[in-house]
Parts: structure tokens; sequence; C-alpha cells
């Protein structure tokens, strides 16, 4: 082995990021693409029952969050749910939540990168989805702080439209409270079902867990910044779903494809319509750029398992990021951005990362009172949700889910078998 590889390989993560950056990072992975996109096909599954379903996606979300920052807070390792599972549950456990990560999110970022594409070019999508990946790649691997200085510029502006679009949209004379109560097209699996879709939205807390390895005294920062993160991004969701379904109604919500636009617009205020389409291509870069760091460090935290190929384990003794591991992950969702459009994954993705975070919460469920285990009733109420939620997603994003997680575990069980051959 070469010197420079050593070098790499001895090298670790810097702990660079405190409370405020470890915010940021959040909100970069939440006030994202979600919001734009997830409204529609929500309003399509629950109807007026819009803000029920993201009322239970939130709470999921809430209990997921708490169980996440207490073994984030125990284990402040890169790898999040994977780190936790391998240690409370098992290996394999451990195993199955980073491959439902890695493949869920993988989708996730090629959806981002071309909702980029579809907000800023519309005729040519691909080209700036491939262009994003190159570019926010490159800016990973040049270190975290350059990243998270960017995730707040882009932060900012995202705020700043959808604050401007919740302001325009309540205060119109479009608006009508009527709107917001629940009709005949609402029922329970409508709401599950809108819940699980929207579930996605709220999942970047998990960002700030997975760059444990990089936050500043994590026993402190990790259980103040997620909570923090995810009450600020319910309250924007929930002021920007109840002033665009008060304006179009949950019909009018339900058939739009850039329904916080098409709001702005019925509620006499076109000229807003091309900042929002700004404002979303600029919030899709930040939840693209977040993705990029989680996916990059639960794939670092496998490899140095040998779950994943251990070449890309190696931190850069310069910049202190898993260059391999960026650049691994930059080439996948190039690839997947160039040639297909994964915007139909949402269900798919809401599917791997609702089993992520039920192996979370059984891991919590698990922690001991010395240890500030949560109450139990979080875990619990966490688990079972989660579990719930995947089982009312769309049929065909269970089953492709269920098969991706079959895969992985064959993948995993034919590892080990050759390993026992072997003697290891």
């Amino acid at each position: 082995m070469d010197p420079q590889s050593r070098d790499e390989e001895a090298a670790t993560l810097e702990r660079r990021l405190g409370v405020f950056d470890a915010v940021v990072i959040g909100l970069g992975s939440m006030i994202g693409a979600g919001i734009f996109a997830a409204l529609s096909p929500a309003a399509h599954a629950a109807g007026s029952g819009l803000p029920a379903g993201l009322a239970v996606a939130a709470g999921a979300a809430y209990c997921n969050a708490t169980s996440s920052a207490r073994l984030a807070a125990r284990y402040p390792q890169s790898g999040g749910t994977y780190v936790y599972g391998r240690e409370r549950l098992g290996e394999f456990w451990g195993y199955l939540a980073g491959w439902a990560f890695v493949v869920g999110k993988t989708a996730s970022c090629a959806a981002m990168a071309l909702t980029v594409g579809s907000y800023a070019w519309p005729g040519h999508p691909h080209i700036v989805a491939v262009a994003a990946v190159v570019a926010l790649t490159a800016i990973n691997c040049l270190g975290i702080q350059k990243a998270a200085w960017l995730t707040r510029a882009i932060v900012a502006a995202a705020l700043t439209v959808l604050l401007a679009v919740a302001t325009t949209c309540l205060t119109s004379g479009a608006a009508q409270a009527g709107r917001l109560e629940f009709g005949a097209d609402t029922s329970v699996t409508g709401v599950l079902q809108a819940a699980g879709l929207l579930f996605f939205a709220f999942a970047g807390y998990a960002r700030i867990a997975t760059l444990g390895e990089e936050v500043r005294d994590p026993a402190r920062t990790i259980p103040r910044a997620i909570p923090i993160a995810l009450g600020i991004t319910l309250i924007v969701y929930g002021a920007v779903a109840v002033a665009v379904l008060a304006v179009l109604g949950p019909k009018g919500l339900a058939d739009q494809a850039a329904p916080l636009a098409a709001a702005v617009r019925q509620a006499g205020v076109p000229g807003l319509a091309p900042v929002v389409r700004a404002g979303a291509a600029v919030a899709a870069l930040g939840s693209l750029l977040a993705l990029i760091l989680g996916v990059s460090r639960t794939t670092l935290a496998m490899s140095r398992d040998r779950h994943l190929p251990y070449l890309l384990s190696a931190v850069h003794p310069r910049f202190h990021v898993p260059h391999r591991a960026e650049l691994a992950v930059g080439a996948v969702v190039t690839v997947l951005a160039a040639t297909t459009d994964v915007r139909g994954a949402i269900g798919f993705s809401s599917f791997g990362v609702l089993v992520y975070y039920a192996i979370a919460n059984a891991s919590a469920w698990t922690l001991t009172a010395r240890e500030n285990r949560p109450p139990r009733a979080i875990p619990a109420l966490g688990l079972t949700g989660c579990l719930v939620l995947a089982c009312c997603l769309p049929v065909s994003s269970v089953g492709c889910g269920a098969a991706v997680l079959l895969v992985g575990a064959a993948a995993y069980a034919v590892r080990r078998s050759a390993g026992a051959r072997r003697g290891t």
C-alpha cells in the first residue's frame, strides 16, 4: 500500500459543526423539494384530509427524531441507524438499515436533481440535473464546512419563498376557510397514504445524525439540533399546506404539477410564480446537497465494515471528507439523473426510509435509563407508525421496496456464507 493510501485510511473526519450548522443542514434536507412537489400526490390520496396526513407524518417524524437524537448522542459516528442497528440489534439489522437508506436515498438524490432541472430549465431537465450533481459532489469533496455555508444560503432563499407563498395565499381573497373542512373525499387509508408520501419530506433530520462524526460535542449538539430543525420545518410546512389548500381546494391542489406556483397565480399575484419556480429549484439543490452528504457518510460506515467495497472508506487527509464515497455516490446519481425520470420514486424512497426509521426506533427501545432512553412510548409509537405508513404506501412502492430489501438480505446471506467457508 502506498503512503498516500495509508494516510487516507488513517485520517478521520473532523468535528467542525456546531448547533447552528447542524440545524441548517437538517433544514436544508427538509425544507426542500418535498413541499414543492409532494403536496399534489398527497392531496390526491387524502383530499381535504391533507392537513391530517401532514400531522400524522409530523408525529411519526417526532418519534423518529427523538429516538435518533438519543441514539446519535450515544453513538456519534458516521452512518446513523446503520450504526445504531448494528450496535443495539445485531449486525444484520444495521446492515439492512444501511442498505435501505443508501438505495432509497440514492433514488431520492436523482429525483431532487431532476426536480432542479424541471424548474430551472423545463425543456432540458436531465442536462441541469447532471450539472447539479457534478457541482454539488465537487463542493462536498472540498470539505463539510463548504457544504454547510452553501446550505445556509439555500435554506435562507427557500424559507423566504415559502413564507412569501403562505403570506400571499392566506391574505388573498381567493382563500376560503371552507376548503379546509373534512369532506367525503377523506378516508383513513387516504390520510395514512398521504402521510407516508409526505414523510420523506421530514426525513432530513437524519442527516444531522449521519454526520455525527463531524459534529462538535455530539452528546449536546445532536439532541438540540434535531428537534429545532424538525419544529421549524413543521411550522413552515403546516403554514404552506393550509395556505395552498385554502386557495386551490383539495381537487385543484391534486391536479397541479407545480401547486405553489399555481396557488400564487390563483391568489392574484402571477408575478410571484417565477420566483416560486426559482425557489423550488434552489430548495431542491439544498435537498440534493444534504442527501449526497448523508448517503456518502452511510456508504463510508458500511464500507468500513466491508459491507460495501473497503476502498470507499478512505478519508481525504487534507479535506477530511470520505472523498471516494462522495465520488462513488455522485457517479451513480449522475447516471440515474441522465437516464431516468425518478420523481415517481418518492413512494419507493419513503418505503426505504420508513424501514430505516423502524429499525432506529427498535434500537432506541433497547436503550437503558442510564443511557438516556426516551420514554418507551416514543420508540413504540415510532416503530408502529413507520410500519403502518410503509404498508399504506401505493402497492407498487411497497412491492419494489420489499423486493430491494430482499435483494439486500440475500447479498448479506451470501457474504456471510462465503465468510464462514473461509473461516472468517
